[in-house]
């Protein structure tokens, strides 16, 4: 399920979104060459790929997990983010080991685009549950130095709200049944777009 921005002046068309892949790809590459990402001159691309915007890469291999990395917030141009986090995934995700040529030959990437965060207002976790929209929602949990955050693409994978809150609080650190007044959550949308 394609799932796509809510702003439709941020949308990419197809060759912006291709281009993209083809800078994940190559930025992977050269860290296998090269040891670094790939350098990127934002100027040499669409404008659209020069906006500051947030970005996550997401590597599988055989359909299984194999590094996702990437930022919450808009810190630099989309090409560089998308650039430094292709790397970032194959190489610097601690749950992995650093990606092989062997297994990039195997690689999907799938790139997600990040709208900005919009803190959520509710007064329980009724209330913060009923809200949550499956398969649109990612959702950044924060307390205090506890913070974790879930693609809308994990929805696949936890299609409830009561697992998607739960599975987010673990992965922050947190016990599931975790509730407390000082939680903060904030929503975004993402476009998201790959090539098996």
């Amino acid at each position: 399920m394609a799932l796509m921005s809510s702003t439709e002046k941020n949308t990419l068309n197809p060759q912006q979104r291709e281009t993209l892949l083809e800078v994940a790809r190559a930025s992977i590459l050269n860290g296998l060459r090269e040891g670094y990402p790939l350098p990127v001159n934002p100027q040499d691309f669409d404008p659209a790929l020069q906006q500051q915007r947030a970005s996550f890469v997401t590597l599988n291999r055989h359909g299984q997990l194999r590094g996702c990395i990437g930022h919450l917030q808009a810190i630099q141009p989309l090409v560089k983010d998308v650039a430094e986090n292709a790397y970032s995934a194959a190489f610097n995700d601690n749950r992995f080991p650093p990606l092989s040529e062997q297994e990039f030959r195997d690689i999907d990437i799938h790139i997600s685009v990040l709208s900005p965060a919009q803190p959520m207002e509710f007064d329980s976790e009724g209330d913060l549950l009923q809200q949550l929209r499956p398969g649109v929602d990612g959702l950044i949990l924060e307390d205090g130095y506890y913070r974790g955050t879930f693609l809308p693409s994990v929805w696949e994978q936890l299609p409830s709200p009561e697992l998607f809150l739960a599975h987010l609080k673990q992965k922050a650190g947190l016990p599931p049944n975790y509730w407390s007044d000082t939680l903060r959550i904030s929503r975004y949308t993402t476009e998201s777009f790959g090539k098996e």
